[in-house]
């Protein structure tokens, strides 16, 4: 792909997929999901062999910890999730032509509001090479076309796993009539800066990955981009937890340990100084090693408390400056003690990304007010952060995490892909005939059960 014509015949016809996508019967799309489904599994020997060499080419290229982890196709039961994530999405219900609104403007003239695809998403993702299956499995589902840019550093595996997916849309077409450009896959930054500029064709750019890449795709198009650039997490753990300790301290271990590479783990532990027995949850990271970088009066406080662990190599000062607005993705969080949770609230709302933050507390109306005035797009009370996932949330999986106050919010499945269209169904009315345009015939804008 070396001139614009290739670059323009990508977005012209993933524009003319979307639009014969979103034709095709829920059913038909589902059964070709099926298909795809079946093929991943089935070749499951042979994408790990592909995944294998990435890792090695990764652990080659000193590459670091958390994106090797995130590369890791087959590490537990991942890759079992992956192809449960596509049978779930299919199990759905439709999310398109949904009727959300219908009202009588006049007799036989009626207004309708119905679901529609977006259209043809651009979808930019670094690491993690289930995602392929993630967007793909939403994307056909929800009617929408795609085109896919992977990491370098996953490139094998997205390759035989593209491979496998577009020869199972291509050789099913005659069945299903889903055209092979409803997924197309581009390997270069150079696509990638290509298509951003085809703003005509292309509907919606989604971003998956670090910090840089979100924000230079921000800043590099016209196209609306759904996303979010940091996943700085916080737990804030209230004076009210006299019996709740135990809890909390599983909660914390799990938010910051569970995978700390994903960008739903916990980052900032911030404590009421009134809490009893806080000690209890530090100790209980570091049992983990987990480093804890604790604020100068919490470190002073918690050796006062703790002497045997003046010693210890996972307790360090923290950088102030620098580690209460980064994500560290590794086995390390940020500590500090607040006065009250209004200062745990401005510090959120101040230092967090909008992603995901959690208070522990026994007090409904202290949690209550908290779960009001926290900013972001997913507040959670008494559970670990890790939950906020579109796997977890019953979406099938997700296209991502959006940060964003407008369309989206939080995990993004199928309901996040579909817009709206309002459609009008008459019987040769004008608007001439009607008050305010010339005529004298008034409308009675009666809502109408859906």
């Amino acid at each position: 792909m070396s001139t614009e014509k290739n670059y323009l015949t990508i977005a012209v016809d993933s524009k003319k997929a979307a639009n014969i996508l979103k034709t095709v019967s829920d059913e038909k799309r589902c059964q070709l999901l099926l298909k795809i489904h079946d093929v991943l599994k089935e070749n499951a020997d042979s994408i790990k062999q592909a995944n294998g060499i990435d890792l090695k080419e990764s652990i080659e290229h000193d590459l670091s910890s958390s994106l090797i982890k995130r590369l890791d196709l087959f590490k537990g039961d991942k890759f079992e999730v992956m192809l449960k994530g596509i049978k779930e999405v299919i199990a759905l219900e439709n999310p398109t032509g949904k009727l959300l609104m219908k009202r009588q403007l006049d007799e036989n003239l009626t207004l309708y509001k119905k679901t529609v695809p977006i259209g043809s998403l651009l979808v930019i993702f670094e690491s993690r090479p289930e995602v392929i299956a993630n967007i793909v499995s939403l994307a056909i589902k929800s009617g929408n076309a795609c085109i896919l840019k992977g990491g370098k550093e996953s490139v094998h595996t997205f390759r035989i796993m593209a491979e496998l997916i577009n020869s199972t849309i291509e050789s099913s077409f005659e069945e299903f009539g889903i055209p092979k450009a409803s997924v197309q896959l581009i390997e270069t930054r150079d696509d990638v800066n290509q298509l951003l500029a085809m703003d005509g064709y292309i509907d919606l750019v989604v971003p998956r990955g670090s910090n840089a890449l979100v924000k230079r795709i921000k800043n590099s198009t016209k196209i609306p981009v759904l996303g979010h650039a940091d996943g700085i997490c916080s737990i804030y753990a209230d004076k009210d937890l006299d019996s709740y300790v135990e809890q909390a301290k599983r909660i914390v271990v799990d938010a910051k340990t569970n995978y700390p590479a994903g960008c739903n783990a916990v980052e900032t532990l911030l404590i009421n100084k009134s809490m009893k027995n806080w000690d209890e949850l530090l100790k209980a990271l570091i049992n983990e090693k987990v480093t804890v970088h604790l604020m100068p009066d919490v470190k002073s406080e918690f050796f006062r408390l703790n002497p045997d662990y003046e010693n210890s190599n996972y307790v360090v000062d923290v950088d102030q400056k620098v580690e209460f607005d980064q994500e560290f993705l590794s086995f390390d969080i940020a500590v500090k003690f607040v006065e009250t949770i209004g200062e745990a609230i401005d510090h959120i709302n101040t230092h967090g990304s909008k992603h995901t933050d959690c208070i522990l507390t026994e007090n409904e109306e202290t949690a209550e007010f908290f779960l009001k005035s926290i900013e972001s797009c997913s507040v959670y009370w008494n559970c670990s952060t890790r939950f906020a996932d579109g796997f977890r949330y019953g979406f099938g999986t997700e296209v991502g995490i959006s940060t964003s106050k407008i369309h989206a919010r939080g995990p993004v499945g199928l309901d996040g892909l579909v817009t709206y269209q309002y459609q009008i169904i008459g019987k040769g009315q004008i608007v001439g005939d009607y008050v305010g345009s010339g005529g004298d015939r008034e409308f009675n804008h009666k809502d109408l059960e859906i």
